[in-house]
């Protein structure tokens, strides 16, 4: 016996959204973004118990997975909103390494055609401050990457909720 389509789409769809969140995640170690680690295992956790709860038929880990795609969807929208300055919010600030590190986003300095030039530091004392990295040559700029990033995210979450309430009913 098959599986009914809306159930096995909902897996396919799950095991994108996990392959994606787990590249995602990859970026964010690389560019040591604290927020968007913690925020991203849990969402990988999140995705595998409404994976299994899918394939068993557990409908309590389905609920707790449709819950946790809502708030994932909000974090991907303040993401957005993050990198692209709505409001108060500043990407330059040091608000996704929780104020440890003075590390940003790794596409800032390795995205698509950017040439990237150490600059040797004015003052003594400073060698550590990236603000002597010369970044140019960007064919997309870093916040642009990021914010396609967690559209993809949201876009695929909404394509779960679509194909959860159908196969609900």
């Amino acid at each position: 016996m098959g599986c009914c389509t809306g159930r096995c789409a909902l897996i396919g769809l799950c095991a994108l959204q996990l392959l994606s969140a787990l590249e995602r995640q990859i970026f964010d170690f690389l560019g040591f973004q604290w927020a968007p680690i913690l925020g991203n295992f849990l969402h990988i956790i999140v995705v595998i118990l409404g994976l299994f709860g899918t394939i068993q038929y557990r409908p309590r880990y389905i609920v707790v997975y449709t819950v946790w795609t809502a708030l994932w969807v909000t974090w991907n929208v303040f993401i957005i909103c993050f990198y692209l300055e709505v409001g108060g919010l500043s990407k330059d600030t040091d608000l996704m390494t929780f104020n440890i590190s003075v590390h940003r986003s790794w596409w800032r300095e390795h995205g698509p055609g950017c040439v990237r030039r150490v600059l040797p530091p004015s003052a003594h004392g400073m060698m550590d401050d990236y603000t002597y990295v010369s970044v140019t040559g960007c064919i997309v700029d870093f916040q642009y990457l990021e914010v396609i990033h967690s559209a993809v995210q949201i876009l695929l979450s909404q394509g779960l909720e679509l194909e959860e309430t159908k196969s609900q009913s």
